[in-house]
């Protein structure tokens, strides 16, 4: 999920990318650190904002 997160954010800070999907930047940080577990709703609000499906973002960066 860290690379595809990562795609998805682009060129925006954590920050910016945080406000704009609503949730804060320290989570956007440990997501992408791989240090954290993405909860069912941090997944379900970063789809919502982004406006993907789940599996764009759990699937395999590899396999796309």
């Amino acid at each position: 999920m860290a690379k595809n997160l990562r795609a998805k954010r682009g060129k925006k800070t954590q920050a910016a990318f945080g406000q704009r999907v609503g949730v804060h930047q320290s989570t956007i940080y440990r997501i992408e650190q791989e240090t954290q577990n993405v909860t069912i709703d941090t997944l379900q609000t970063l789809c919502n904002r982004l406006r993907c499906p789940a599996s764009d973002l759990l699937e395999d960066a590899e396999r796309k």
